[in-house]
């Protein structure tokens, strides 16, 4: 007889890391699951895997406080980031192309995530994989070699400066002055008066 399923976790672990720490530890704990077997069990099915990479996995948790790691692919972004030899995406997709990136790389990804995928062949796969990357700023063409705007690569590097203070400090210097007038005027009127 099957063991009785009693729900499912799903988690993103780097790599050979997992430890008791949050996320980890209250997510598994919640359940009532042991968190050190848990952890040793993550670490040693992700041992090949590069230290530090990304990993979903699902956690099936049965009535009898077992449990069974299902590990899943990198996401498509991490593969395509690590292709591009970047470390963010764009800032603004769809408005900035970070990157060229051709159809031979993006099949290359999608073969890596066929099993993670809803696609019975390669070529709905790298379809997919393309929507990943036009969302991210990349630019897919059919042919070419990949290409990364070294000016815009740079911006991602630079932590952006906050908008919203500027604006509160205008709007706060706008107010001030006006404020101060009105002041001025209505201890005028009120000298009037008497």
């Amino acid at each position: 007889m099957a063991k009785e399923i009693d729900g499912y976790i799903k988690l993103q672990i780097p790599a050979g890391q997992a430890n008791p720490a949050p996320p980890v530890g209250p997510a598994i704990g919640q359940r009532g699951l042991n968190i050190m077997e848990f952890c040793k069990a993550f670490n040693a099915k992700t041992q090949k895997e590069k230290p530090g990479m990304l990993i979903p996995c699902v956690v099936t948790v049965y009535k009898d406080k077992t449990f069974q790691i299902k590990v899943k692919k990198s996401p498509a972004s991490h593969f395509l980031k690590e292709a591009a030899n970047l470390t963010k995406a764009s800032r603004n997709p769809g408005r900035e192309t970070i990157c060229q990136i051709p159809m031979s790389v993006i099949k290359e990804v999608a073969e890596k995530k066929m099993d993670d995928l809803n696609a019975r062949d390669i070529d709905q796969a790298a379809k997919i994989i393309a929507g990943t990357a036009r969302s991210m700023g990349y630019k897919v063409t059919e042919t070419g070699k990949l290409s990364v705007d070294e000016k815009i690569k740079k911006e991602t590097l630079i932590k952006p400066k906050p908008t919203e203070a500027k604006e509160d400090e205008k709007t706060a210097e706008a107010k001030t002055p006006e404020t101060n007038d009105k002041t001025e005027e209505q201890k005028n009127n009120d000298k009037k008066k008497k």
